[in-house]
């Protein structure tokens, strides 16, 4: 069974996790700072033949480069170790998303680690980054987006277009979302894949998502949603991936109460959200 996120994990497997991301990012940072040295080493006995200047042009460009990967390297490495908002934080995990994650994935592969590790890795990084980067909000400014699995595979109810089509009956963790819907006023929506999960955002336009999911779904979408916040709860999986899967629901609403801003939390709304899906 797949376990839920960092908060219910024994702490040793969530170190484990983020010194797996540290020793891969501090690789990649090693491999580009020597692509960037080769840069300017290769040319360097012809570039006297364009001008004598140009070696020491392209070099100080270079080390300029240099200079960006280390500070992006030591900007996220003290992110994550801090565990505080630092100058720059978002720009931080876009760089994770962007620049980092893939040259991960690389240098994974190179030496034969699964990539599952990585992405697991990646989200719990992530989540991390959240949480310091991450103030309060309205319960209108936040979605809990979640997979078409969680719904019993049985149910013949369609919650995808209309979450209010659920009867509440208490067979998957659907009810006790809708719970956690009326009682904190946030916005709940169904994706059936990446697909109506865009479509969603784009429509709802949350500041802030708690998206539970598998690790590739979760890992695609942070990457597809970027700048936009998303902590992401990995889903249980007690028979197999993407099949009556459940999600530990003190964590939805433990996050809930660190994200929702305690003044604004008491309006009285109550908001439906699946329909959002079908425009």
């Amino acid at each position: 069974m797949q376990v839920g996120t960092p908060l219910d994990q024994p702490r040793s497997v969530h170190r484990a996790r983020k010194r797996l991301f540290v020793g891969l990012i501090s690789i990649a940072c090693l491999v580009m700072c020597v692509l960037l040295g080769l840069l300017w080493l290769v040319p360097y006995v012809g570039l006297d033949n364009i001008h004598p200047a140009t070696k020491w042009v392209l070099g100080a460009l270079v080390l300029g480069l240099v200079g960006l990967v280390c500070v992006a390297y030591w900007g996220l490495f003290l992110n994550i170790i801090t565990k505080k908002p630092l100058l720059g934080a978002r720009r931080f995990r876009g760089l994770t998303i962007k620049l980092f994650l893939p040259l991960m994935v690389l240098l994974g592969r190179a030496f034969g680690i699964p990539k599952e590790h990585i992405m697991l890795s990646f989200i719990s990084v992530n989540n991390d980054m959240v949480l310091a980067e991450a103030g309060r909000y309205a319960p209108g400014d936040i979605l809990l987006l979640m997979p078409h699995c969680l719904q019993n595979s049985k149910c013949d109810r369609r919650l995808t277009y209309d979450i209010n089509n659920c009867v509440r009956c208490g067979k998957c963790p659907m009810a006790g979302l809708l719970e956690l819907h009326d009682k904190y006023g946030v916005n709940l929506a169904i994706a059936t894949g990446g697909t109506v999960a865009r479509r969603i955002v784009v429509q709802l336009r949350p500041r802030l998502i708690i998206a539970v999911a598998c690790y590739r779904d979760l890992s695609s979408g942070i990457q597809d949603t970027y700048p936009l916040p998303v902590y992401g709860v990995l889903n249980e999986r007690p028979h197999g991936p993407c099949l009556d899967t459940t999600v530990s629901l003190p964590i939805v609403e433990k996050m809930l109460d660190r994200f929702i801003d305690p003044d604004k939390a008491k309006d009285g709304r109550t908001i439906s959200t699946g329909q959002a899906a079908r425009a």
